[in-house]
């Protein structure tokens, strides 16, 4: 069919796998480019050399609790695309709901509040559609349409 400014573009469906493995990687860019740009903010790289990050010591534990932090969003983008899809639904609801408090707490104590207020908004936004595509992951018609009808056969 022909529209008014040319013809319709195909719209291909994205898979909900293929949008939350997205979403996570898009969390992933804003956080690390918010961390590198705070490395322009007067007085962090002093700080880091100093040996501290915010009101932390720079140490093994503390670097590791960082990598294992964000190793989740990480991780996220491969097990929303490999899990079964009630376990990928369940841990992206629990990963997403749980990073919610972690983004916020990013805003303590910092007195660039326009830069990491957006960079805070932007990733709950994000964190935002991951619970909504979630929550409201599409249920398997054939399925249940199968299951209605009584013609679902034993799993081999």
């Amino acid at each position: 069919m022909s529209h008014p400014t040319g013809p319709a573009f195909d719209d291909q469906p994205v898979s909900v796998r293929l949008q939350l493995a997205a979403a996570w990687t898009s969390v992933m860019f804003v956080y690390v480019y918010v961390d590198i740009l705070n490395f322009f903010t007067p007085g962090t790289v002093a700080d880091i050399l100093d040996g501290r990050v915010f009101e932390f010591d720079l140490s093994q534990v503390f670097s590791t609790s960082a990598l294992l932090l964000m190793s989740v969003p990480s991780c996220m983008v491969v097990l929303s695309t490999v899990l079964p899809a009630r376990v990928a639904r369940t841990t992206n609801l629990i990963a997403a709901g749980l990073f919610v408090p972690v983004t916020v707490f990013n805003l303590a104590g910092e007195s660039w509040l326009w830069f990491y207020g957006l960079g805070v908004a932007v990733e709950l936004v994000i964190l935002g559609l991951i619970l909504r595509l979630a929550w409201a992951w599409p249920r398997a018609r054939a399925a249940v349409a199968q299951r209605s009808a009584g013609t679902v056969t034993a799993a081999r």
